[in-house]
């Protein structure tokens, strides 16, 4: 099996996220292909982990990477915070939320992640789920999708580029992701063109977000986490840009300022620039802890 995606920050989050040395359990609330738990598994040999994650396609990848790990691994095919909603098991001693994409949904997914690749305007984590980034790039108002484009996107251009798509959409349907990357691409002025990133990226997070309500998951999910965690265990969270670290920070400071929790990291952890170099997607990663005040075990 060909693995991907390689974890970001592997180390910081192992040396930053604390089990005890007993029978201990970790819930991996964003699984991907398995990386984090794999390291955890080794490092804690009676450790089990729960690895929660939508997407099936890439739960069956971790599945068959951590197959050796028997009944220590448990895979469980849901969003993170409806299943940490509906827990009912033993407190967890950490939780860890990676809430970046992976790389195995640029490179294998086939839904139209990358503007690099000719795929059907897709996105969806959740096969099951019906609104998909074609839908919204054919169906949404010029003004619904501009706002959505500069809210989720951070795009500056983002009038431009939903002017540009519903002008094309008149006389045929924009199903492809390479077709709706041309037309940002052209839409927006010259000298934005050839930037340090292509111009799409934004327009492709903020449909990606909207279709799989990124955003709207993140707070619910940590405060659920916060009140299932044992007494003295720790929550992680790595973000890749300001709009999932923005909620992140806030929680966690509120949290400290309430004594819920103790912030492990007053500033976020990021990546060296070894890792940075070898591993890009690391680049933009914060890493930020904080530990459930009421002391361990």
């Amino acid at each position: 099996m060909e693995i991907v995606h390689r974890s970001v920050l592997a180390r910081e989050v192992l040396t930053n996220l604390l089990l005890p040395d007993r029978q201990a359990l970790l819930i991996d609330c964003t699984l991907g292909e398995g990386g984090h738990s794999a390291l955890f598994l080794e490092k804690y040999p009676r450790l089990k982990v729960i690895g929660v994650d939508r997407d099936g396609g890439i739960l069956a990848k971790a599945q068959e990477r951590l197959k050796g790990y028997g009944e220590r691994f448990e895979a469980v095919n849901m969003w993170f915070d409806h299943y940490l909603e509906g827990y009912t098991g033993e407190p967890p001693d950490a939780l860890l939320f990676d809430l970046g994409i992976s790389t195995y949904h640029y490179a294998e997914a086939s839904r139209g992640f990358s503007f690099k690749v000719d795929e059907e305007l897709d996105m969806r984590l959740n096969l099951e789920g019906s609104l998909t980034a074609g839908d919204i790039v054919n169906t949404y108002s010029e003004k619904a999708l501009a706002d959505l484009i500069y809210q989720f996107g951070e795009e500056r251009y983002s009038r431009r580029i939903a002017s540009a798509i519903c002008a094309i959409r008149l006389d045929k349907n924009i199903s492809s992701s390479t077709q709706l990357a041309d037309i940002i691409f052209k839409a927006v002025p010259p000298q934005y063109r050839y930037g340090r990133i292509h111009p799409a990226t934004r327009t492709f997070q903020a449909l990606r977000i909207a279709v799989n309500g990124e955003l709207e998951r993140i707070v619910p999910a940590l405060q659920r986490a916060i009140a299932l965690c044992r007494p003295g265990g720790r929550i992680g969270v790595i973000s890749f840009h300001s709009l999932e670290d923005r909620p992140v920070k806030h929680l966690f400071r509120e949290m400290n300022s309430q004594g819920i929790v103790k912030l492990i990291t007053k500033k976020p952890i990021m990546s060296t620039e070894e890792e940075s170099r070898e591993n890009p997607p690391s680049r933009s990663a914060k890493f930020r802890v904080v530990e459930k005040i009421g002391g361990a075990e």
